[in-house]
């Protein structure tokens, strides 16, 4: 347990006697990335919510970066964890700076309320060049465009220098230009030597890069499947989690989804 960055025993979540999360297992070791997949209502949020420290579970074993729940202080355990999700980018200050946005991840805030010092103005700098974006440091964040956006939001986690970074799908709403400029982006992070843990949140396996070893496949609130992601991704289990005749094929280390047979 003290080991694993994510560690998780028959965990469930119980609200008026229904099963939100129902019996979650889930251990992510140092040095993994995984994929977390789901459709809408699987409970992805909930179980993030959870990882995050924001929910209690109400049955089960849950330790975070080797701090079990109920021994240890959550709101601590948060300035180790980044979240970077499209909810973050609805309530931020839209009238300040990419480089103000950047700097409010060292403190957790929504907004600067005091002059932060040399060192932090010097780091959200040299984040924004990281991430593609040290052109667009002076830019007011509501022009800016969907990618750039989210490559803020990114920058913005990593000013904490979090151990555990989870990208809540991140490539919503943008094209495929966009789409994959982004990736490469996190491909890049993901390859540093010192880059954080990342769990990877989506609906489209394309976007699963090489880079990402495991996939917990999320339904009705239970796992449904995970492991190592050639195990995981593959066209019968697929099939077995839609519910259709679905069809996996890897390309240069990323899978692709065809589903047959729809139209009857």
């Amino acid at each position: 347990m003290t080991d694993s960055v994510i560690y998780m025993e028959n965990v469930s979540l119980i609200r008026n006697g229904v099963y939100l999360l129902n019996q979650i297992n889930w251990v992510v070791k140092k040095r993994e990335h995984w994929a977390l997949i789901g459709l809408n209502g699987a409970g992805k949020t909930l179980l993030l919510n959870i990882v995050n420290g924001y929910l209690f579970p109400s049955q089960g074993v849950v330790s975070i970066l080797g701090k079990e729940f109920g021994r240890f202080d959550l709101r601590e355990l948060r300035k180790s964890i980044g979240w970077v999700s499209s909810s973050l980018l609805e309530r931020l200050l839209r009238n300040d700076t990419a480089f103000e946005i950047v700097l409010t991840g060292k403190y957790a805030t929504l907004g600067l309320y005091d002059q932060p010092p040399s060192s932090d103005e010097e780091k959200a700098r040299w984040l924004l060049k990281r991430v593609g974006c040290d052109k667009l440091g002076n830019r007011p964040y509501a022009i800016l465009s969907q990618g750039e956006k989210q490559r803020v939001l990114i920058a913005r986690a990593l000013m904490a220098d979090p151990k555990l970074l989870i990208l809540d799908e991140p490539c919503t709403g943008l094209d495929i230009f966009a789409r994959e400029q982004l990736l490469t982006m996190i491909q890049e992070l993901m390859r540093e030597e010192e880059a954080p843990t990342i769990i990877y949140v989506t609906h489209h396996l394309e976007e699963i890069l090489p880079e990402i070893s495991h996939v917990i496949i999320l339904k009705d609130g239970k796992p449904h499947s995970s492991g190592p992601k050639k195990e995981i991704l593959t066209s019968s289990n697929i099939s077995d989690f839609l519910e259709c005749n679905a069809e996996v094929q890897w390309v240069d280390d990323r899978a692709w989804l065809q589903l047959k047979n729809l139209l009857k």
